[in-house]
């Protein structure tokens, strides 16, 4: 697992047209977010700072629990941390989903599930701000949210809270085998 350190830093690629954080050791994560949505900072170099650091622990920390490789989850975490620093403010778009009526208050790291017409997915809450959140798509498989629109692993959304679920753990359970005595 990737480990934060004083000397990664943010850069704006202009050949790339991308935000990138420089790893070090000749390694360079490219973020997922369209230039379009990036505030005007992300265009300047920075450090990755001890609160880029801390906020990347909880956001590993967080899914922890999500059927994803180590990468997939370090790719997530670091785009994540990218979205809570550097993504413009959006509107919610919740009409992609079903409203639930139920009490979610999420907070930043948590998981969870929305419903569309087709199906499902897991989002990481990058922010909440107070009746809506911005969320990330957790799930690698891309989740469709009409029959022309799609979404994919590390997009973002805003969501009306009341369109969430907490997330579960879908634990396996073996089948249990008797040995009869007597």
């Amino acid at each position: 697992m990737l480990k934060p350190n004083n000397s990664w830093t943010w850069y704006y690629d202009q050949k790339d047209d991308s935000l990138m954080l420089d790893l070090g050791d000749d390694m360079v994560f490219r973020v997922a977010i369209p230039t379009k949505h990036l505030v005007p900072t992300a265009f300047e170099k920075s450090t990755f700072t001890v609160d880029d650091a801390t906020v990347y622990q909880s956001f590993i920390e967080g899914i922890s629990d999500l059927d994803l490789s180590a990468p997939r989850k370090a790719e997530l975490a670091l785009n994540a941390v990218a979205a809570s620093r550097f993504h413009k403010p959006l509107m919610p778009k919740s009409w992609f989903f079903q409203n639930l009526e139920g009490d979610c208050t999420p907070v930043q790291a948590e998981i969870v599930t929305l419903y569309t017409e087709s199906g499902k997915g897991n989002y990481l809450v990058i922010e909440n701000s107070g009746c809506a959140s911005l969320c990330m798509l957790a799930d690698v498989e891309p989740l469709s949210l009409t029959s022309t629109k799609d979404m994919k692993f590390c997009e973002v959304i805003k969501v009306m809270n009341d369109r969430m679920e907490a997330f579960q753990v879908e634990v396996e359970v073996a089948p249990m085998s008797f040995a009869l005595v007597g």
